[in-house]
């Protein structure tokens, strides 16, 4: 069995600055992670291979993105992926989701086309669109579950818990399928010593465009229906005011007060 988890590399979420000129993210020497919802997804993964080794389960992550996000590969190596795939080319340069989805798509159906499972991380923390799963889903014709808190494996299907808004929600699919987590009962994991110098050893493999046969009019900026205009920080909220409540006539005295000065209640 064969199982697939899409991966990205993220600015850390307290470090994302945007340029107040050209309202652009500011990458320069920023700090990037493994994306952490993504990092769940392959913890879901590597849970399964260890709960089935009848199946001899291999475990693949594929990402797009610059050269540096093999590190959030390595990553995924030292936290028990077999082997990687980084889709890297200046072809993708401003893909907007769904021509992201594209280049992923064609990634998995050129590199590992006999997959019968792919995770990937309910959405990224930069973007928080969660598009991309879905539409990769789609675009290979299979079936997907969003939401997922666990995932069992029950003969030719995935059975998948998933959270809704009033709980949770037990749904199955026939594999191949695609599933999106969220945290669940997944941890961010620090690896071992030990693991840190096996993932030296597992195969990290760089392609381009041309490499999988991707048409390049169907990535990258041109590709993309949808473009960022503009991206500006959200202002920063303000601390509220602490009104003591040991003396409740006090605190009802200073209460009214306020909600009088702000234009809440009349006088």
């Amino acid at each position: 069995m064969k199982i697939v988890v899409l991966v990205k590399q993220v600015p850390e979420a307290d470090k994302v600055a945007v340029d107040p000129e050209t309202g652009t993210l500011i990458r320069e020497g920023i700090t990037s992670i493994l994306n952490p919802y993504c990092e769940y997804a392959l913890d879901e993964a590597v849970k399964l291979k260890n709960a089935h080794p009848e199946e001899n389960i291999e475990i693949v992550t594929i990402s797009m993105g610059p050269p540096q996000t093999k590190l959030a590969l390595l990553r995924c190596l030292e936290l028990g992926a077999d082997k990687a795939y980084l889709l890297s080319d200046r072809k993708f340069a401003g893909s907007d989701v769904w021509a992201t989805s594209t280049a992923l798509k064609e990634g998995v159906v050129n590199l590992e086309p006999e997959f019968d499972l792919i995770l990937a991380g309910k959405q990224a923390i930069d973007g928080d669109t969660a598009q991309v799963p879905a539409e990769t889903a789609e675009q290979l014709g299979v079936p997907q579950i969003t939401y997922g808190v666990k995932v069992q494996i029950v003969g030719k299907k995935v059975e998948v818990k998933r959270e809704i808004e009033t709980g949770y929600q037990i749904v199955s699919a026939r594999m191949p399928a695609l599933v999106t987590m969220s945290k669940g009962s997944n941890i961010r994991r620090i690896p071992s010593m030990k693991e840190v110098l096996n993932a030296r050893k597992k195969p990290l493999e760089v392609l381009t465009a041309d490499d999988i046969g991707i048409d390049e009019n169907k990535v990258g900026l041109k590709a993309s229906p949808t473009q960022v205009a503009r991206i500006f920080a959200p202002p920063e909220k303000v601390g509220g005011e602490i009104i003591d409540g040991s003396d409740h006539i006090d605190s009802a005295k200073k209460l009214l007060e306020f909600l009088i000065a702000n234009n809440y209640i009349k006088e």
